[in-house]
């Protein structure tokens, strides 16, 4: 099998106010938009994000996110989140999911949380860590 990038499809209840956010997490314009339907194939990260308009029907994730190779990575990501105007929060050396992490997380308007993060080492626990966002890791 050739993967050539993973692909994620988000049903969201405003396409418009998702289009503004994920242009701002990601700083580049989305590559298709169709009434209720927006795209971004993205080179790096190598994702292919959709949404279409739907109403709401729960949380059917926990989260989703983009590992970076370095610590200088995630907060290249943080500067960019805050540049845009999105809200953030961070975490340093923080143990999750069996790992050292720094991490950063901004959440969409339909609130789908993402974080940007590298792995710096192995972890003996689990170590769920909430923020305020939302969001579990």
């Amino acid at each position: 099998m050739n993967v050539l990038k993973p692909h994620v499809s988000l049903n969201v209840t405003n396409i418009d106010a998702s289009v503004v956010f994920y242009e701002k997490a990601f700083g580049v314009a989305a590559t298709k938009r169709r009434p209720g339907y927006a795209k971004f194939d993205l080179v790096s990260p190598s994702l292919n994000l959709t949404m279409q308009e739907a109403p709401r029907t729960g949380v059917n994730a926990s989260h989703f996110g983009i590992q970076v190779a370095s610590s200088e990575d995630v907060a290249v990501a943080w500067t960019r989140f805050k540049q845009a105007g999105l809200v953030t929060k961070t975490e340093e050396n923080t143990q999750c999911c069996y790992a050292l992490q720094d991490k950063v997380w901004v959440e969409d308007p339909d609130g789908n949380a993402w974080e940007v993060f590298v792995v710096k080492g192995e972890a003996a626990v689990l170590e769920k860590q909430t923020s305020s966002l939302r969001c579990l890791s």
